[in-house]
């Protein structure tokens, strides 16, 4: 993370936590009023995206800190929460829906964690399992130049039996997860691709090799460990490379640490097209067989979409077969076609993701509504 400049919301002036990060990243900081001062600042440049991701604002979250994942009701959604600690992304990865989620996008980091704390204990106090993860709205591991973020969620989620955290990467920024007392109560997840698209298409990440070598580390420290194959991208010669990647992975980590893989292909707001073509003017991504889905996204032609997910479904289940493997926004026919069954076959999605975290992370299973169907 290269920060270039510094932006403190007035109203968080003399907090000790900003000015921590202000004298540990040494950058210039000018003092704002209101957001719109810091996207003032980024949009007049020539690539206002590049410039955001070297822009930090330190500020409040002035909404909740828990929120639900943004699904559709169209496609299933594995009833995941975001703990949104902070938004946008030092690395430059051509498909990032945040390029055109935020007008334009700078970092912000937010500083009263202490609310956040304790809306976290009010969510522990529930009587239900949650799988809770930092990962939506920006990458969970970007912010260990400066930051205690990730020591105070692994520690704060260790001390309880109903929440587990996924903090989902494409760095391999692990040193300061090492000797916590995380009682497995936080899942380590890293984005795969193929080699091709990580060189091509995810600037300023980890290649795979690292990323996969960095879980093994995370495993040997008692951590349990997810993958995300999200997004899949279609092109000519990528089956052969992603039953690679499959490969690799399990050549890497044993199928009994992995608590769950994602699959899911490309799909992307209107918006986003022009931004890319923009900015990654070599890329071809946004050019394949695409449709409007059910939620307004451009999506994968619906066979195209069955064609590869069943062939990676195959390939993960003649290594692991027991292991859960799930899509990602996708509709009943794909899983019946793909997966041989519909979620709400073995109690719902949510239900198959609560199962999982039970098993991998000494939950204490009687407390979900979903687990006792």
């Amino acid at each position: 993370m290269k920060i270039s400049n510094i932006l403190m919301e007035r109203e968080v002036v003399g907090n000790e936590l900003a000015q921590s990060i202000v004298d540990d990243l040494g950058a210039p900081v000018q003092v704002i009023d209101g957001l719109k001062a810091a996207f003032d600042v980024v949009a007049g440049s020539r690539d206002p995206v590049a410039s955001g991701k070297q822009t930090l604002v330190l500020c409040r979250n002035k909404g909740s800190f828990l929120k639900p994942c943004p699904g559709t009701r169209e496609y299933r959604c594995c009833g995941y929460e975001i703990l949104h600690v902070a938004s946008f992304c030092s690395m430059d990865c051509a498909y990032c829906i945040l390029q055109a989620y935020f007008h334009p996008p700078v970092l912000q980091y937010f500083v009263n964690q202490h609310e956040m704390l304790r809306e976290l204990e009010q969510a522990f106090s529930l009587d239900r399992v949650m799988r809770i993860g930092t990962g939506e709205f920006t990458d969970s591991l970007i912010w260990e130049k400066f930051s205690n973020l990730t020591p105070l969620l692994v520690q704060t989620f260790a001390g309880q039996k109903r929440a587990v955290l996924e903090l989902k990467t494409k760095t391999v920024a692990i040193d300061a997860l090492e000797g916590l007392p995380h009682n497995r109560k936080t899942i380590l997840s890293w984005s795969l691709n193929t080699e091709r698209i990580i060189r091509s298409e995810e600037r300023f990440t980890a290649t795979l090799s690292a990323r996969l070598k960095a879980a093994r580390r995370c495993i040997a420290w008692g951590y349990p460990v997810a993958f995300h194959f999200d997004p899949i991208v279609i092109y000519e010669g990528c089956e052969k490379e992603y039953r690679a990647v499959i490969q690799t992975l399990f050549d890497h980590i044993p199928a009994g640490d992995i608590v769950w893989i994602s699959l899911g292909t490309f799909r992307f707001m209107p918006a986003l097209k022009r931004i890319v073509q923009e900015r990654f003017q070599q890329s071809k991504i946004v050019y394949g067989e695409f449709v409007p889905g059910l939620d307004g996204k451009m999506r994968y032609f619906k066979p195209l979409r069955m064609q590869i997910y069943q062939k990676i479904v195959s390939w993960i289940r003649e290594i692991a077969p027991d292991l859960c493997v799930y899509f990602c926004m996708e509709d009943d026919d794909v899983w019946e076609n793909c997966m041989g069954f519909k979620p709400e076959d073995v109690g719902g999605l949510p239900h198959m993701l609560d199962v999982a975290a039970v098993e991998h992370c000494r939950l204490t299973p009687f407390v979900s509504h979903r687990l006792n169907r």
